[in-house]
């Protein structure tokens, strides 16, 4: 008679875990009406916490609609979007988005944002950019401090926002990097922070990144050298993607205007905590940002 039991017991707890696993996984389906919204996304505004408060501030707004992040480099967020991946795509690098625009990836967005890259490097800044009279010059300095075995340089290496941006100031600086110094880590903004600070390196970070993981003391290895250049801003925009259609293409349409509506939030995140916003709104500069934006396209 025991021998009959486990074979009970076993079909009773296999039924169990079937009921758990099909209630679990019924609890992440949306329900009818509801619509889900995917957004591939820069990861200098994913990491930062901004869009998770956005969508919050957003589905207060619009409930039916569950917005979820897909959180790469620039690049494969605009690759995302040609595949389908994504009705809606948040960027930063006008050179790339030009391209995605010109072949119909891209619809009609908006800059929704700005902030600065900076220069972040060891304390004893052994390629003396702090003294740099520009960005171009600061990156000179760096390479000539790397081919003496003085400095550490870690690119992103990813074809992100923040990647192209970096190669641009190569380009300006007259360098072309290689070599020992020169390091790519692969990886989003966060994990080359981090990986900077463990080598001592210098690294092209965005500010708001670069400050939250300094306000977590994740970086006790770099510290901000270089900042606010005109040669170093940086614009955020956001394109729906026009091979969307029917309720994920409206859902799209509305969280890019809730982007432009509520500039507010977007000037005041990290503002209390950190000291200053990670982020500045577009609405108030948004003639000069186009202009910019135009200039910065053109490469």
């Amino acid at each position: 008679m025991k021998r009959g039991v486990l074979p009970s017991l076993n079909h009773v707890l296999l039924a169990t875990l079937v009921i758990v696993t099909i209630v679990l996984v019924a609890s992440y389906m949306l329900r009818p009406g509801e619509v889900e919204l995917r957004v591939s996304t820069t990861t200098s505004l994913y990491n930062t916490g901004l869009l998770d408060y956005l969508a919050d501030e957003f589905s207060r707004e619009n409930p039916r609609i569950y917005v979820e992040f897909i959180a790469v480099g620039t690049g494969e967020a605009l690759k995302r979007a040609e595949r389908g991946d994504a009705c809606l795509t948040l960027v930063h690098a006008p050179s790339l988005e030009k391209s995605y625009k010109e072949k119909g990836v891209l619809g009609e967005g908006r800059i929704i944002a700005y902030n600065y890259f900076i220069i972040a490097g060891p304390p004893n800044d052994p390629a003396k950019v702090r003294d740099a009279p520009s960005a171009a010059e600061a990156f000179r300095r760096i390479a000539e401090a790397g081919y003496q075995g003085k400095a550490i340089f870690v690119s992103r290496g990813d074809n992100s926002g923040t990647h192209i941006k970096e190669l641009s100031l190569w380009r300006l600086a007259g360098v072309v990097p290689q070599g020992e110094w020169y390091r790519e880590s692969g990886q989003g903004m966060a994990q080359t922070l981090v990986i900077a600070s463990e080598l001592g390196a210098y690294t092209l970070s965005d500010i708001g990144t670069y400050l939250k993981l300094k306000a977590e003391e994740r970086l006790p290895g770099i510290v901000e050298l270089y900042h606010n250049s005109s040669e170093l801003l940086n614009i955020y925009s956001a394109y729906p993607v026009t091979s969307c259609s029917g309720e994920e293409a409206r859902a799209a349409q509305d969280f890019l205007e809730f982007l432009w509506e509520r500039q507010d939030l977007i000037g005041s995140y990290g503002l209390e905590e950190y000291g200053q916003p990670l982020f500045y709104p577009a609405e108030d500069k948004l003639e000069w940002l186009e202009e910019e934006w135009n200039r910065l396209a053109r490469g």
